[in-house]
């Protein structure tokens, strides 16, 4: 579910609220880390269980209508088009998900259904729903297209949801775009049968993917003296007030990276580091940090300091 670039990401803004230097003790920093790492598996967890729970508020719609005193011919007899959805009624039996909400405790919607409300009304409302009730019987590939395109349009961007999630877990925040990309992968690939396991994707790669986690935040924080002098001599004619704590941070990071991590190639590094800086720090961040790491790198081939290994790493 993750890739390095989210990995680099939260390390980016571990270190950043960081405050010590190389001989304070960081460990509770790492924890810190880890922990908002795997959180994330819990904001998945939490997305995808709200279409679960849609799926069960529009039961509930249909059966108070049909309970109705002056119930009419549409009430009695409902368009079920959509409580009938064949990808959301996967979602709903799939136990292994079930599973992971209990172990997780994922219960959040129990507590707060008014906000299931606040989609449920959103999708109802919507075109799209218009549209797909005009027939009353679909096929799994309609009813995938359908589902897909209410997270995209009508879930994703829906202001209360955004305001909720805030409210649940500021680190979330900054964890949404990936989450909701992850679940729009899913539900793209999904097919009429799926393994058990399909929704329950894991939150890391492989183990390397943690460790790496751990290295770079570990041998950065470890030699943080060596990698600022080695920024301030590249950087004398600036003033120091004047270079985004961000960006020293990813200077920091990407310079560690380039001497320690001998597997990662040199334009890899330099190009994640770039994104994560237009995204994350001033509108000139990238071209400042390029033009770092690029004499950086020059020099460390001149010196021969710069230690890669395998091909096409450089």
């Amino acid at each position: 579910m993750l890739n390095r670039r989210h990995i680099r990401v939260k390390v980016m803004q571990t270190i950043y609220a960081f405050k010590g230097g190389e001989s304070d003790d960081f460990s509770p920093n790492q924890k810190f880390l880890l922990f908002s790492i795997d959180n994330m598996y819990n904001l998945y967890l939490l997305l995808i269980s709200l279409l679960i729970e849609v799926q069960k508020r529009a039961e509930e719609d249909l059966q108070k209508k049909q309970k109705k005193h002056l119930a009419t011919q549409e009430d009695k007899n409902p368009n079920r088009k959509f409580v009938n959805n064949e990808l959301l009624l996967q979602l709903k039996e799939n136990l292994q998900l079930k599973n992971q909400l209990d172990t997780h405790k994922i219960a959040y919607w129990s507590l707060d259904a008014e906000y299931v409300d606040v989609i449920f009304k959103a999708i109802t409302t919507s075109d799209l729903y218009k549209t797909y009730l005009q027939t009353k019987t679909s096929d799994f590939k309609q009813d995938k297209e359908f589902i897909i395109d209410i997270f995209k349009d009508v879930i994703a961007p829906n202001e209360k949801l955004y305001e909720y999630i805030e409210d649940k877990n500021l680190t979330w925040l900054d964890d949404l775009p990936t989450i909701n990309t992850t679940i729009l992968k899913l539900l793209r690939k999904v097919k009429p049968s799926n393994p058990d396991n399909y929704f329950v994707p894991k939150l890391y790669k492989d183990t390397e993917d943690k460790q790496f986690a751990i290295d770079l935040f570990k041998k950065t924080l470890l030699n943080k003296t060596s990698l600022n002098k080695e920024i301030e001599l590249k950087t004398q004619n600036w003033d120091s007030d004047r270079i985004a704590n961000v960006d020293f941070v990813l200077l920091q990071m990407a310079i560690c990276e380039l001497k320690n991590f001998p597997s990662i190639p040199v334009k890899v590094t330099i190009n994640e580091y770039l994104e994560i800086a237009k995204e994350y720090s001033t509108p000139k961040s990238s071209v400042f940090i390029n033009g770092i790491l690029d004499k950086l790198v020059k020099e460390y081939e001149e010196n021969g300091t710069l230690n890669k290994i395998g091909r096409g790493l450089v």
